[in-house]
Formats: C-alpha cells, sequence, structure tokens
C-alpha cells in the first residue's frame, strides 16, 4: 500500500461518520425488532470492525453488551479465514468461544471492497428464549451451560448470500419463540445496514486512504485513553465486593478482588485473587466481565473518547479462568452479566482515594423478575423481563445527585423504563403503581438516585416467575460520609392472603392469577456529608415527596414547619448539634 498522507480533518470526519453508521443500525434495530427487552428496554449493540475484528466504532446502547462484540469478530475471522464471501452472514452465542451471555446472540456480515476483506458490521441483542430449561434463559437451578441455553458456535447461517436453511431450521427448533426468528432476521438487517453504508464511505475516499487514516484514528484515541490514564497517580490500588448467594448454597458470599495498578500510561486490572467459580448459574465469562470493568472505568475518563481499538490498547485485563468472573467449561454462566455491579463496586473502592472526583458512591444491585406463561386473552405464550423494578438509583458523585432509576441504563432510562401499556399488551398482567420510592436514595451532600416501588396483579393462571439479582443483602454504599440507599425486595402476595418472598435467585413455578406481585428497588448511595446539602434543597425534597419529614430532621437535620416549608430557626438548631 502507498503512502497517504494523513489529513486530520478527515480523520475526524471518518470518526464521526463510523459513528453515525453504527447510529444508523441501532435505528434500525429499535424500529424493526419486536420483542420488547430489544425494541424498547434496548438490549443490543451495534457496531463497525475490522479485517481483523478491531473495533472501528459502536453504539453502545446496553453498556454491558458494550465490548462483548470486537473478540468474538476476531474469533470467526480467523476461525473462517479463507472461507468467509460476500453475503455470509454468522451467528454466535457461545459463552465458552468469547460470548458474554448465552441469550445475547450476533449477527456478524463482512464488509467486502471488490475481492478484499476490509470490515465486519456486527449487532448483538438479548433474545427472548434461547432454549434450555427454562423458557426465557434464566434458569436459577442451572449448573452447567447445557440446562441454560442452546449453544451456538460461530456457524455460517446465509453464505454467498443464500440462506443456509437447514442450519437456520436446526438453530430454531430449539428455541420456543417464533419472534426470536423474527428479531434475528432484524440483527441480519441492521448488518446490512451498516455494510452498505460503510462501503460507501470507503468508496467515496478510497480504501487506501480509508485504512490509513483508520490507523491513525486509533493512534490519536490511544493517546486520548492514555493521557486520562497519567492523571491518576502511580499505584496499586485494591478493592473488594461480595457477591450474595449462588441460588444453590444459602448464606453463601463469593468475593471479588481487584488489583489496579497504574504505571504512567497503562492500566492493569487483575483479578487473580477473586474467588472461585460456583457450581451453580452464579458465574460470569471472561467477555462479560472484561466488558464491565471498561464500561465502569470509562465512567472515570473523559466520555468524549471514541470508542474504538485504540481506545482499550492502554487497558490489561487480568482475569484467570476457574474464577467466579471466568468460569470454566461447562459451568453454567447465565448469571454473569449481573456480576457487573459488584465488579464495578469493587473498581469503585480500589479507586475512591486516587480519584475522589471521578468515582461514584455505590449504585443499587440488580434485582430483577421474569414472568412467563399463557395469555388467556391471546392463548399464545408471554415472556416479560419486568424492565420498570429491575434497578433503582445510581450512585451519587462530587457535584451531583445519582440518577433517579437508572433502568436498563440506556436510553430508555428513568421512571419510564418500561412503556406501562406495552406491558399490558405484551402480558395479561395489570400494572398498579410504578413510582419513585420516598426515602429510598442514600443521603448525602450529593444524594443518592431514588429507587422505585412496582405492583401489579398477574393476569395468567400457572404463570412461572424466575428471580434473579442481588442487593437484597447489601445496600448500595455511600462515599465520603454519604449514606447508603435501601434494600430491594420482592413480595408475592397470593389470593389466599398468604405471601411468599422469593430468594435473590429462585424460580417460582405455578404463581395463581390474581397474585400481586410487589417489588422495591433500592436507592443509590450518597456523597458527602448529608449536613453540608442545601437546606432549601431538602425542604424542596420534602414538598416533592422525595423525602419524608423524619428523614429530612433525623439525616439532614432540616426542619419544616406543617405547610412543609422550611424552618430556618429549627434547621439551624438541628444542624448545630
Amino acid at each position: 500500500m502507498t503512502d497517504v498522507k494523513i489529513d486530520k480533518v478527515l480523520v475526524a470526519i471518518l470518526g464521526r461518520a463510523l459513528k453515525a453508521i453504527t447510529d444508523e443500525m441501532s435505528v434500525s434495530m429499535e424500529k424493526t425488532t419486536r420483542s420488547p427487552i430489544l425494541c424498547e428496554a434496548k438490549d443490543f449493540v451495534t457496531g463497525l470492525y475490522d479485517a481483523e475484528g478491531n473495533m472501528l466504532e459502536q453504539t453502545e446502547n446496553l453498556p454491558i453488551l458494550s465490548f462483548s462484540l470486537s473478540p468474538v469478530c476476531a474469533h470467526i475471522a480467523e476461525k473462517f479465514r479463507g472461507n468467509v464471501f460476500p453475503g455470509d452472514v454468522f451467528f454466535h452465542n457461545d459463552v465458552f468461544t468469547l460470548g458474554n451471555q448465552n441469550n445475547d446472540v450476533a449477527a456478524f456480515k463482512p464488509i467486502f471492497i471488490g475481492d478484499e476483506l476490509v470490515a465486519w458490521s456486527a449487532t448483538k441483542g438479548h433474545q427472548a428464549d434461547i432454549g434450555g430449561a427454562v423458557r426465557g434463559g434464566y434458569n436459577p437451578n442451572a449448573t452447567e451451560v447445557w440446562q441454560e441455553a442452546l449453544r451456538i458456535p460461530a456457524v455460517k447461517v446465509i453464505e454467498r448470500g443464500v440462506l443456509r436453511q437447514d442450519v437456520w431450521d436446526l438453530i430454531f427448533a430449539n428455541i420456543r419463540l417464533q419472534i426470536v426468528q423474527e428479531d434475528m432476521r432484524a440483527e441480519i438487517g441492521a448488518c446490512t445496514v451498516g455494510e452498505r453504508r460503510l462501503v460507501s464511505l470507503i468508496e467515496k475516499y478510497g480504501l487506501e486512504s480509508f485504512v490509513a487514516h483508520k490507523e491513525h484514528l486509533f493512534a490519536a484515541t490511544k493517546k486520548l485513553m492514555q493521557a486520562e490514564i497519567r492523571a491518576i497517580p502511580d499505584g496499586t490500588y485494591r478493592g473488594e465486593s461480595t457477591v450474595y448467594f449462588d441460588g444453590k448454597n444459602p448464606g453463601s458470599e463469593y468475593q471479588i478482588r481487584v488489583a489496579i495498578t497504574v504505571d504512567g500510561e497503562h492500566i492493569t486490572f487483575d483479578y487473580s485473587k477473586t474467588d472461585a467459580q460456583t457450581n451453580g448459574f452464579v458465574n460470569g465469562t471472561y467477555t462479560s466481565s472484561a466488558s464491565a470493568t471498561i464500561l465502569t472505568f470509562l465512567q472515570m475518563v473523559n466520555p468524549d473518547i471514541p470508542h474504538n481499538q485504540g481506545m482499550v490498547e492502554p487497558i490489561d485485563i487480568v482475569i484467570p479462568e476457574g474464577t467466579i468472573l471466568n468460569a470454566a467449561y461447562p459451568a453454567a454462566t447465565t448469571f454473569g452479566n449481573h456480576l457487573c455491579p459488584p465488579n464495578a463496586d469493587a473498581i469503585i473502592r480500589a479507586l475512591a482515594d486516587a480519584i475522589p472526583e471521578r468515582v461514584t458512591a455505590g449504585w443499587n444491585q440488580l434485582l430483577c423478575s421474569l414472568s412467563t406463561g399463557m395469555d388467556p386473552r391471546k392463548d399464545d405464550a408471554y415472556i416479560d423481563i419486568l424492565f420498570m423494578g429491575l434497578k433503582g438509583g445510581s450512585g451519587a458523585m462530587a457535584g451531583c445527585d445519582g440518577y433517579d432509576h437508572i433502568g436498563m441504563i440506556d436510553a430508555s432510562g428513568g421512571i419510564l423504563d418500561q412503556d406501562y401499556e406495552m406491558f399490558e399488551q405484551q402480558t395479561p398482567h395489570l400494572l398498579l403503581e410504578h413510582e419513585y420510592l420516598q426515602d429510598s436514595a442514600g443521603a448525602g451532600r450529593h444524594r443518592g438516585g431514588l429507587g422505585v416501588v412496582t405492583r401489579y396483579l398477574v393476569g395468567s393462571d400457572d404463570t412461572q416467575v424466575v428471580i434473579f439479582g442481588d442487593g437484597d443483602v447489601e445496600p448500595a454504599f455511600g462515599l465520603f460520609g454519604g449514606g447508603e440507599g435501601t434494600l430491594n425486595k420482592i413480595e408475592l402476595h397470593y389470593p389466599d392472603a398468604s405471601v411468599h418472598t422469593p430468594t435473590s435467585k429462585d424460580l417460582v413455578a405455578g404463581v395463581p392469577k390474581g397474585t400481586l406481585y410487589v417489588q422495591e428497588a433500592g436507592g443509590g448511595g450518597g456523597y458527602g456529608d448529608p449536613l453540608e446539602r442545601p437546606a432549601a434543597q431538602v425542604a424542596q425534597e420534602v414538598r416533592n415527596g422525595i423525602l419524608s419529614i423524619e428523614v429530612a430532621r433525623e439525616t439532614y437535620g432540616v426542619a419544616v414547619d406543617d405547610a412543609l416549608r422550611l424552618d430556618e430557626a429549627g434547621t439551624r438548631e438541628l444542624r448545630s448539634r
């Protein structure tokens, strides 16, 4: 390839153009998928990768998926070297060949200029079902991968533009719901959008120029990340967190331990002292855990850094096989994505003293439920992950309160994380309440994000409710004098007036119609001394129902009168104590 003079303006143009392409792929997914977890919660990622699988750009609707495509793309490029042709499409979900979670199924499409493979477009999304023992894919009783899902190692489902019907039929004969086929076709469509746009872009500027400017973009991005790492004092920082209950052994606890070494422009996250894997489904994969590490660190650096190969080059992640964050074959690992919060807690605790202005207090842990059954109105099966209740508030940080009810941590976050009318159309359930939970946020100079309370009436007989998550033992932690958030809980109030409280990893079968489902998702941790929070702001939150009069008085030292107005004299007296 001849030498190409680098035009820095063109580098910026290409960077923005690549992002625009992955954004368009994302819009295509949102508008053409049917499962609520895709078209509403946007539990998917779209991306472009070079011929070797290096990240060009991504649109990361759900952060835990953000760095799960590039490793698999590199794996496919190597495995099928010499056997990749224009018009091919590959599927993959296998957690033991760099997949992150069984339900997260990816489609990859090679991109050619003439006869030369120049890039890949890819999409990965959480599918409504993936086979296995339990409809919906979450099986808290699983001890091995085959009890969880159909494994799809990299396989070519379309060859030179022609569908391999036998391969397609083999895959979808092992998946319960027709909607999954339709959503995977939508993934292929999004990849085709990426292919068309990238081909057009390369043809506009020429392949040699594109490749040269791509490498310069990688190098410039690497320098940006190195500058962020240099801002952290050199040294080794250690943090721990606890994973509670493996689904098999009541009272079990597992420690995540990370040693973070900053050496000039390079940072290493070493999990070698993390506890061994469990014999249940509370395990992670290397890809899910490494993705969690990167997305947590990205919260602490310049948000304008482009997301390409250069961004990750100064970062090393060591997660030995056989640990709870990188379980060895053939372990059950569906819970792995949900080890992201305790992983993040360990990283935050490690770096809090080194970069206090960049870290947040603890975020509420995920506690989620998935309901399945037959909708009597349609005589058809339904599956629903209750996005409304699965997360509470984020942690506060220097200068900023936490985010109220982060939802799926994407563009649909917040109190309206799941459309109420769509919930009642997609399921037979009747929503009774969904609102912010008073007094749930950890107190502080900057308070944590609020949690939520959700209640609905079960609308189908013989309903199955799967519970998976954490945060019913340890609340979100505060930092630098900030208070804790509240705990998570789920209750099932049966029609006979009995109440069942499931564990955090549970499968409750035979839930009758008319059962009241009640869930509280806790708030995030506070940051700084609550007595430093402006009294007028506390009084305003009492008027808004965020705080009770009692918590304002006892925790923040703020008095309000019967009309919920700030009592300045009473407040001075309280705070002087």
